[in-house]
């Protein structure tokens, strides 16, 4: 075992690092959970007086209620790195533990992300028991579970990271220097939440194709009697918005929530499917919207029909300083195509900037593969044909040859941007086809959808009497005495059924 392994190699445990730097927001499972993506990572400090490593009891502070626990996967940095590049960042790691990031959320918004106050407790980074050889493990292969009171509550592994752990080590090191002994708590992912006085969380980080592990950190949670002085500095104070980050979401923590999630159902998505473009915008400017055409793109394959909800994406001016620092390596529009969900369009702001391509071949490909819906841009296309080929519905103003980097700067994902002239939301439904595409407010998209198919059945009616010789006078639209006469129709059709 690992803890074995460790004492018998010389991996220890810091009891009083130099120091300790945490990561904001680092797993893709939080990042959907906080409905936010960064395009870098972000960190805080925590004191070395932080730091148990043997677990034990932690307080919950008088006059609070919302102590959150982190299940984490800590670095200790075994020898020291400055300026050390990813491929070599690794080297630098002496060991990898369990770790626990409580926060008094209680205190959070006063402390504006610094988490001094809110993080800075004593005993509120638990690590350990044992540590495991960073020389013997994958540090993409890596598992972090957390159990309250022997439930499951966490569990994910550093596959599914924003950012490679090797990425954190060498992002920091660009910084300052990490010197040995000091650590590096990596994020947590979903399934944070609230504790009360007398629930136990264990915390485990084991490699699962080996039989390294951490042991499990255990820590109980017992209430204190210590109040805080206003006449010091600040004191706890809540609000259902940090309610809702600390439980988790608003329903676990028994908010009322002011509208329900929306969810894009087979059956509305038929639906939608089985109505023109045009016929939807009809009913949209029906209800007072008229700025719905995501304008200047069309199908890159003729006959093409798409139906999901959008991912959004955003491309910035072509910078030189700011594409090196973001549009290399695994940047957010790639990070974007590869957690593209199934069902879902990436729609993508580039500002009708025709001048390169805002995608090609492979990202179409992995989109497919991953279930998109399809691809929306109001600039270029790379690789058109063999795009074409993949079969992936893609909407753009045109083809261009050109890499993104000539126009564009990758900036942000999963956020209100502007594409082909309409404001296009995350969550929107994107219907598209040989007419355009449109974007249609989630809340009425049943209505809409029903509505434009009652009417697009009265227009066929009306086009078979056209088409058998009646004049158009009165009848389209209809008058009186033919919308009687297509009510009878009507009836008589689903008497039929």
């Amino acid at each position: 075992m690992s803890i074995e392994r460790a004492a018998v190699d010389g991996v220890e445990l810091p009891a009083r690092p130099g120091k300790i730097v945490a990561v904001h927001l680092s797993y893709i499972s939080r990042a959907k959970q906080r409905g936010r993506r960064p395009t870098h990572p972000s960190y805080f400090f925590k004191p070395s007086s932080s730091v148990s490593t043997a677990g034990g009891v932690i307080e919950r502070p008088s006059g609070t209620e919302l102590l959150a626990f982190e299940g984490e996967i800590a670095l200790i940095i075994g020898k020291a790195a400055r300026r050390v590049p990813i491929d070599k960042a690794w080297s630098h790691i002496s060991g990898v533990t369990a770790a626990n990031d409580f926060g008094l959320y209680d205190l959070r918004d006063n402390d504006k992300g610094s988490n001094v106050r809110s993080k800075g407790r004593d005993g509120y980074t638990p690590m350990g028991p044992g540590v495991i050889d960073a020389k013997d493990v994958d540090p993409n292969a890596l598992r972090l579970r957390t159990w309250v009171n022997a439930q499951l509550v966490q569990n994910d592994t550093t596959d599914a990271l924003l950012f490679s752990l090797a990425q954190l080590v060498a992002d920091l090191s660009q910084h300052f220097t990490l010197e040995p002994g000091d650590v590096i708590l990596t994020g947590t992912p979903a399934g944070s939440s609230v504790v009360v006085p007398g629930d136990v969380v264990e915390v485990e980080v084991d490699a699962p194709s080996t039989t390294l592990t951490s042991g499990r950190l255990t820590t109980r949670i017992v209430q204190g009697d210590s109040k805080f002085d206003p006449k010091i500095g600040s004191v706890p104070a809540v609000n259902d918005t940090q309610r809702a980050e600390a439980w988790g979401s608003m329903e676990v923590a028994n908010l009322n929530t002011p509208t329900t999630a929306f969810t894009l159902t087979e059956e509305l998505g038929g639906k939608l499917a089985a109505v023109p473009v045009a016929g939807l915008s009809q009913e949209l400017r029906k209800r007072g919207l008229n700025n719905v055409s995501i304008d200047g793109v069309a199908a890159l394959a003729p006959g093409t029909k798409m139906v999901g909800v959008a991912r959004t994406l955003r491309f910035v001016p072509n910078r030189e300083d700011l594409f090196d620092a973001h549009g290399g390596g695994y940047n957010v529009q790639k990070r974007t195509f590869d957690t593209v969900e199934p069902g879902e369009v990436i729609v993508i702001e580039a500002r009708g900037e025709q001048g390169s391509g805002t995608l090609g071949d492979i990202l179409a490909l992995r989109a497919r593969e991953r279930g998109a819906a399809g691809v929306v841009t109001d600039g270029g296309v790379r690789d058109r044909d063999t795009v074409v080929e993949i079969g992936l519905p893609v909407f753009a103003a045109g083809p261009h040859p050109a890499v993104l980097g000539r126009r564009h700067v990758p900036w942000e994902s999963d956020i209100t941007i502007a594409c082909g002239g309409t404001t296009v939301q995350p969550g929107d439904v994107i219907v598209g086809d040989s007419d355009g595409v449109i974007v249609i407010p989630p809340a009425i998209a049943e209505e809409v959808a029903n509505a434009a198919l009652a009417q697009e059945q009265q227009d066929q009616w009306i086009a078979d009497q056209v088409a058998a010789g009646s004049p158009v006078e009165g009848l389209f639209p209809p008058n009186d005495e033919w919308r009687t006469r297509y009510e009878k129709w009507r009836l008589s059709q689903h008497n039929r059924r």
